[in-house]
């Protein structure tokens, strides 16, 4: 007998996490702070429009900032294994219902022809597979600057349902690495297509919004000398949350927030999960180390502010309130000890 799923087109082949595009309200400013002050790389500029990358990165980008009348998140892109996986994309999401759109090549700088889909859980997400090759960096450290940035590492979504996009993400063939859970409810999941803790994660809370954006630093101290910097020139307020351990992912981090509001993420130390049989990592939600290997409490803002996401209309998408158990009402967050 041939089932549903066995009928179902095949998903496309994700490689990676690959870039955002964010809205800004003064490009100027942003370039001051992404470029100037944490050190991103210009691949490219144009009017009202800034292509970015860090120093490992050899693709064309990693972030485009794009000035516009409010902040948001106008897509997050994934880079695909083959070009026959575009159209493998296009099968996959029309047949799940979703709006599908082609972009030829070019109408993204630096990036070959793609599919752009409005996505189960209300996000823009874009595939892509060629790219404009960028000079190599990787050597050039008398050019580095700021938090020295190697690559964007991964997207992090607020989605009002976090087993719902598990079991979305699960579909496009994506390994779970760790988890925020009880008996009854997942709170949080991380999930990964390259060997890494992850390329997507799920904090719950109203959505869709996009949480934040991680960006990966090759040592702890350059996730300390961004927080130097920022204290030196009297910018401090733009430090949100660390510098911390999380439990989940081990990774030594800072969260940032741009002069928009929108948050990203600086860290390193995280693991290989490569492994077929890699275990999951399932952390209790009344464990304080979870968040914070410290135990140190995560601010409320953290929790419940987020940037919104356009539609593939390029219009905001409505928010949907949260669907289950909030992690924040639960969670110990470093106020109490889970023995």
């Amino acid at each position: 007998m041939t089932t549903d799923s066995a009928r179902a087109p095949a998903p496309p082949d994700i490689v990676r996490a690959a870039y955002a595009e964010l809205i800004v309200t003064n490009l100027d400013r942003a370039r001051w702070f992404w470029v100037d002050v944490l050190g991103f790389v210009i691949s490219e500029a144009g009017p009202g429009v800034l292509y970015l990358r860090g120093y490992d990165e050899l693709a064309h980008h990693n972030l485009i900032l794009r000035e516009g009348s409010k902040p948001a998140n106008a897509r997050i892109a994934f880079r695909v294994r083959s070009p026959s996986d575009l159209d493998r994309a296009e099968r996959y999401y029309e047949s799940r219902g979703c709006a599908t759109r082609r972009q030829p090549e070019g109408v993204t700088a630096g990036t070959g022809d793609s599919v752009l889909v409005q996505d189960p859980l209300g996000f823009t997400v874009e595939f892509f597979h060629r790219t404009a090759l960028a000079d190599r960096l990787h050597q050039r450290y008398d050019l580095r600057r700021g938090a020295e940035v190697a690559r964007l590492d991964h997207f992090n979504i607020v989605v009002p349902d976090v087993q719902a996009a598990y079991e979305y993400y699960r579909s496009l063939g994506f390994g779970l690495s760790e988890t925020i859970e009880d008996d009854q409810v997942l709170y949080a999941a991380w999930m990964y297509r390259k060997q890494t803790v992850h390329d997507i994660a799920f904090t719950g809370g109203a959505g869709p919004r996009l949480h934040h954006l991680g960006f990966f630093a090759h040592e702890s101290h350059e996730v300390l000398r961004v927080c130097d910097i920022l204290g030196s020139i009297r910018e401090e307020d733009h430090i949100e949350r660390g510098p911390g351990r999380h439990g989940v992912s081990n990774a030594f981090y800072v969260y940032l927030r741009d002069p928009d509001g929108h948050r990203l993420e600086i860290y390193t130390s995280d693991y290989y999960t490569g492994d077929p049989d890699h275990p999951v990592l399932r952390w209790n939600v009344s464990d304080p180390r979870r968040r914070d290997f410290w135990g140190n409490a995560v601010i409320p803002s953290w929790y419940s502010e987020a940037t919104p996401v356009l539609g593939l209309d390029g219009t905001p998408q409505p928010i949907t309130e949260q669907r289950q158990t909030a992690e924040v009402t639960v969670g110990a967050d470093g106020f109490t000890v889970s023995k």
